[in-house]
């Protein structure tokens, strides 16, 4: 077996429990082929304790070694598994002297099991007093120092698993990660929404302006995209007559890593027949009340900062043009030519880049003077035409779309659109934004329009960035399991 490349510390302890490791094996143990089976986790095991010590019975619980205190013939320890931590005590006259000693001999982060009666120390705490034990796992390397547990932001991102051992913090952030979509789920489900799967690999990247993973399929003989959105095929499940879908899947984007980006994240996207960009706003605003009440227990959420976001009460609506003039403080921003809007855009301090054209400097501005002041909810709607070619066009204002972006915590954590279902305006938005090696035509989705597809409100709820909002994580890697780093 080789050994790792570490510091000298950490080389002789691996060396140290390497040789434990062996010297079992050659006494006959494997403690990686036990076979123990808990009934009972630290959490459930604690509540059977009874003041009758007696009518408490026996438990058998398993988890990690987290601590463990010699006291000449006796023996303190603690196991952490998924529900937390219990106490296990340990006397060399109810094991025996050869187990006594090889329990005297586990280090910390061994898996072990234990069986025994529960009884309360002297300070209060419940305590397992063990009749029996069996080492499941043994661990080679050394947790990190118990006190200050994981602390180095590379080191809890490229090792995970370690700052799910040492930080409860994290854990409990992973496990409202997922109770939280298990109540979206739920929330969809009662409201008669089908939950579908779309495929990753797509022959054309469509449902966003973005950058695609590319691969090859040696089988066909060509190159297929990781998926850069779920939208189209979700909406040709409309047409299909599926009228209520929703999907929450992976989407992939060959772009930047920032503290709110990573080019792997999670999206749940839902669609919705004879409905629009407003009955989205409700649909949204009831799932994170929903939230709220189901999984946080309550509608205030704090920021790192100490801010506090208030998801309960109205949430206020504002249109997109109305912010930029304010922002820049120009009532006449949306009559400038380009040029003269790169120069106000310059004068205010913002750098935008030259070759971007107009719809995309005045977003700029908006993206860097607006939404990071929009700390609490609010529906930006009715963007310009050119941003959201999915969209339909406002009746009674042919420059903008039907649409929202619910921005919250200063960053946009939803786009919806009234979905556009025209065929013909469709091909015509497409084209126009078509053009590069990144942007193709779906015509394939384009067929499927022809065939009819019913008024429709879609959304798409950015999973990761709702997350950093709801449980106050200050980056979206703190809210990924496992992200990409450089």
């Amino acid at each position: 077996m080789s050994e790792p490349s570490t510091s000298d510390n950490t080389h002789d302890l691996y060396a140290v429990r390497l040789g434990k490791l062996e010297t079992m094996r050659a006494g006959g143990f494997d403690p990686f082929r036990a076979v123990f089976e808990p009934a009972q986790t630290s959490a459930q095991a604690v509540a059977l304790y009874r003041d009758d010590e007696e009518n408490s019975g026996t438990v058998t619980v398993a988890g990690r070694l987290m601590a463990h205190r010699v006291m000449g013939k006796s023996i303190f320890a603690k196991i952490q598994d998924r529900a937390g931590q219990i106490q296990l005590y340990a006397r060399r006259e109810e094991l025996g002297d050869d187990v006594f000693a090889a329990f005297k001999k586990l280090d910390i982060g061994d898996i072990l099991g234990a069986g025994g009666t529960l009884f309360k120390t002297r300070t209060g705490e419940v305590t397992v007093r063990i009749k029996e034990y069996r080492l499941l796992a043994k661990s080679l390397r050394p947790l990190p120092e118990k006190w200050h547990g994981l602390t180095d932001s590379e080191a809890i991102y490229r090792q995970r698993y370690l700052d799910l051992v040492m930080n409860p913090a994290s854990r409990e952030r992973f496990r409202t990660r997922s109770r939280i979509i298990g109540c979206i789920r739920r929330f969809l489900e009662e409201r008669d929404f089908l939950e579908v799967e779309s495929p990753v690999l797509q022959a054309v990247p469509g449902g966003a302006a973005a950058r695609p993973f590319v691969t090859h399929y040696q089988a066909l003989g060509k190159d297929f995209y990781l998926r850069i959105a779920l939208e189209l095929y979700l909406k040709r499940l409309l047409v299909g007559g599926f009228d209520r879908v929703f999907e929450i899947g992976k989407n992939f984007r060959n772009e930047g890593l920032s503290r709110r980006h990573n080019p792997e994240f999670t999206m749940l996207e839902v669609y919705q027949a004879y409905t629009d960009f407003r009955g989205m706003m409700r649909l949204v605003y009831d799932m994170i009340q929903r939230i709220c009440d189901e999984v946080l227990g309550a509608k205030d959420v704090e920021r790192p900062d100490g801010t506090v976001i208030h998801l309960g009460g109205e949430w206020r609506e504002a249109k997109y043009k109305d912010l930029v003039r304010e922002a820049t403080g120009d009532p006449d921003w949306f009559s400038h030519s380009r040029d003269e809007k790169l120069e106000k855009a310059r004068a205010m301090g913002i750098e935008v880049d030259a070759a971007l054209e107009d719809h995309e400097i005045t977003n700029d501005v908006f993206e860097k003077r607006v939404e990071p002041t929009l700390i609490q909810p609010t529906f930006v709607t009715h963007l310009p035409k050119e941003l959201c070619p999915l969209a339909k066009i406002t009746e009674d204002d042919p420059t903008t779309i039907d649409v929202f972006e619910l921005c919250i915590n200063g960053q946009e954590i939803a786009p919806a659109y009234s979905e556009q279902n025209d065929p013909l305006v469709q091909r015509e938005m497409f084209e126009a934004q078509v053009g590069d090696d990144i942007q193709k035509m779906d015509e394939d989705f384009l067929t499927a329009l022809e065939h009819g597809m019913p008024p429709a409100g879609g959304i798409g709820v950015g999973i990761d960035r709702l997350l950093i909002m709801l449980t106050g994580a200050e980056n979206i890697r703190d809210v990924i399991l496992f992200p990409q780093l450089r």
